[in-house]
């Protein structure tokens, strides 16, 4: 993809990138990324699986839950495979089990990231909502983080590679604008909370399912990064190494991906070269859309500034 894309051609390719092909049964392929460079983002193995999951309910019954392990890094450029274990099937809930697997470099086939993911009948039930949505500047308010983006890779210079450089400035489906300043933003220790709007840059279709994956794929933006503001580093400036090893996500209600959604995110603990974040996304209307668990590696580089 090229700066030129234009914005229904991006989600396009973003859906084309979330749609499995089944290829037996309960066994799906996804798509790599076009143009993909060095390791998958975790979002779309994520938002793959969840999809594979999906795909193999023939019933009513809607995601209500995920869980996942990152088991090693996918690459780029070669298909993944989602392998489906059905491992309940009740009345009002079911259980999906999904393994995704790609092929090595010696050609055998390994697990980059397993997944459980249960369903639900949808129902009516006891409801309350003790999650107010944080009184944050609206999106009209805010700028678009790919502004911001440009301006620091013309900050940075040559202290960025050309891979840095394509990655930190390649068109993207999803269109943030943060209210505070993320890791990459900021080299000033900072607590450990963040808020940014986020939404496709160009309609979905009204698939409800592909409306869960999107958000999926979404919640793995600026998570990790959390974890890191307390102590002034970032990946982008070479001073951290770092990667997501698990990811939950519970959704509350139905939303759509392609409107306004708010993702407040918080990290309340890190040691051991991990570090813990916590996310709640919230529609415009404030109503909590969804919430986040994720864990991740988070080392400083050694012989870099800031190490």
């Amino acid at each position: 993809m090229t700066d030129t894309c234009e914005p229904s051609e991006l989600v396009d390719e973003l859906v084309r990138l979330l749609t499995v092909e089944k290829r037996a049964a309960d066994i799906y392929a996804g798509s790599p990324q076009k143009g993909g460079v060095g390791r998958v983002f975790g979002g779309q193995v994520l938002a793959q699986a969840l999809q594979a999951a999906q795909a193999s309910m023939s019933d009513l019954k809607t995601a209500h839950s995920l869980h996942a392990y990152f088991l090693r890094g996918g690459r780029e450029g070669a298909p993944i495979e989602y392998r489906i274990q059905r491992d309940f099937d009740g009345r009002s809930f079911a259980n999906r089990r999904v393994v995704a697997s790609q092929e090595g470099e010696d050609g055998t086939s390994v697990p980059i990231l397993n997944l459980t993911a249960s369903f639900q009948v949808p129902e009516d039930g006891l409801e309350h909502d003790d999650a107010p949505m944080p009184e944050v500047d609206g999106p009209d308010d805010l700028r678009p983080d790919m502004g911001v983006r440009r301006e620091m890779a013309d900050k940075l210079g040559d202290k960025l590679t050309e891979a840095q450089r394509k990655l930190m400035l390649r068109p993207r489906p999803i269109e943030m604008r943060t209210i505070d300043r993320l890791h990459w933003m900021n080299s000033d220790p900072k607590p450990p909370r963040a808020h940014s709007w986020f939404r496709t840059v160009a309609p979905l279709p009204d698939d409800p399912a592909l409306h869960r994956a999107v958000i999926t794929y979404s919640s793995d933006y600026t998570l990790l990064g959390t974890s890191a503001l307390p102590h002034g580093l970032s990946w982008m400036r070479g001073e951290l190494v770092g990667a997501s090893l698990d990811h939950a996500i519970w959704f509350h209600r139905e939303a759509r991906a392609d409107e306004w959604l708010l993702y407040a995110t918080d990290a309340p603990w890190s040691g051991s070269g991990r570090g813990f974040n916590r996310g709640r996304i919230f529609d415009a209307e404030g109503r909590l859309v969804a919430s986040v668990a994720q864990e991740g590696m988070m080392r400083k580089r050694r012989g870099k500034s800031g190490s």
